[in-house]
């Protein structure tokens, strides 16, 4: 008996010798590949977790936002693109752009305001739209009347159809309330302009069902004949894809002076975003060859109503006037000012999400 009790305990003293020995050489084979990775959290996976799950990381380290790449195919996940877009920013390039953290010595520095337009002109169940026309229309029942296309969801063929007619319009490059002299609101750098509102826009879009298609191409190189230019692009991708039901021109404003700028501002959830106004034409007597204007703004102020519904103080009054710009093209054919020079890219391309899902519960 004694010598089996003494054969056990050699055998577990061998067996626990054997396993410790394993697992400080796989300790040693792991550790050169952690030390060699740029990310510690792949060095406290592998050698460092603590008993309760976490990682043991620098205070600096456990702050840091990681990269995540998101995707979203069912309509439940991109219902929360806005939540997505403030919890991870994104990294711009401003090598060949205007940086106001930068040094700015000897430059003056002037004034941004933030301001929230709207109450003005015409109120049209909540929202409001300035006639310049002078036309005596009945705006409620131009709202209530259905829309004159339908868009389907979840089919391959594009329906909608983003670009820009002035592509290189851009925004600050950070939420402050200053700019220096050397600020210059116009770049062909897609971190900072335009073209990322529209980006914004088609992903949501995309995400929610409906096929979007954006048009990056730059009309505005030099600034005279860019309506030409860019209604030439919008033929040729309804001439290539025949279902194209929705054309957005995305565009932002400009407020203010060469020495005080006004940006245009709401809130949703804490986070602040860009104002969208609407331009819807008019053409009675025919001289634009935009007869089918009344169905435009029977789309503007479906947008402009649900805009409020969902995100109240997100629009500044339509613009109703005597101009036609590439509206004519179809039904669903709209300009849209998202924010001004002087809001930044952030908020303008939160905006830009936001109006993805605007966008989608009117054409759904």
């Amino acid at each position: 008996m004694r010598s089996k009790g003494k054969f056990l305990k050699t055998a577990k003293l061998i067996i626990s010798f054997v396993l410790f020995t394993a697992a400080v050489f796989c300790v040693l084979c792991r550790l050169p590949e952690c030390f060699g990775s740029q990310n510690p959290a792949v060095l406290a996976a592998a050698a460092f977790t603590l008993t309760d799950g976490k990682y043991k990381l620098d205070a600096e380290e456990e702050t840091q936002t990681p990269s995540v790449q998101i995707t979203a195919s069912d309509e439940t996940s991109a219902s929360h693109s806005e939540e997505i877009a403030a919890v991870l920013p994104k990294k711009r390039d401003k090598s060949d752009y205007y940086d106001s953290f930068a040094s700015h010595e000897g430059e003056a520095k002037y004034e941004i305001e933030e301001r929230n337009i709207s109450g003005d002109g015409t109120e049209v169940d909540g929202c409001y739209i300035k006639n310049k026309t002078g036309l005596n229309l009945d705006f409620e029942s131009i709202l209530n009347e259905s829309l004159t296309f339908n868009v389907n969801k979840n089919v391959n063929s594009p329906q909608v159809l983003i670009y820009h007619t002035h592509t290189s319009e851009a925004y600050m490059d950070e939420d402050v309330d200053y700019f220096y002299d050397s600020f210059y609101s116009r770049t062909q750098n897609n971190d900072f302009n335009v073209v990322a509102v529209g980006d914004a826009i088609t992903n949501v879009l995309n995400q929610k069902g409906i096929k979007t298609i954006h048009d990056k191409t730059v009309h505005d190189s030099t600034y005279n004949g860019a309506y030409d230019r860019s209604v030439q692009t919008v033929e040729s991708d309804m001439s290539e894809y025949k279902d194209i039901k929705v054309v957005l021109d995305i565009h932002r404003d400009a407020i203010g002076t060469e020495e005080r700028k006004t940006k245009t501002v709401f809130s949703y959830n804490g986070k602040k975003g860009a104002q969208i106004m609407i331009l819807s034409g008019c053409d009675t007597d025919g001289e634009r060859g935009f007869d089918n204007w009344m169905n435009n703004l029977n789309f503007a102020l479906k947008i402009q109503h649900t805009a409020e519904k969902l995100y109240p103080g997100m629009t500044r009054p339509i613009s109703f006037d005597y101009f036609a710009y590439n509206e004519y093209v179809c039904d669903g054919s709209l300009l849209i000012e998202v924010g001004t020079e002087s809001n930044s890219i952030e908020e303008a391309e939160y905006t830009g999400s936001l109006l993805g899902n605007v966008l989608y519960e009117v054409l759904k």
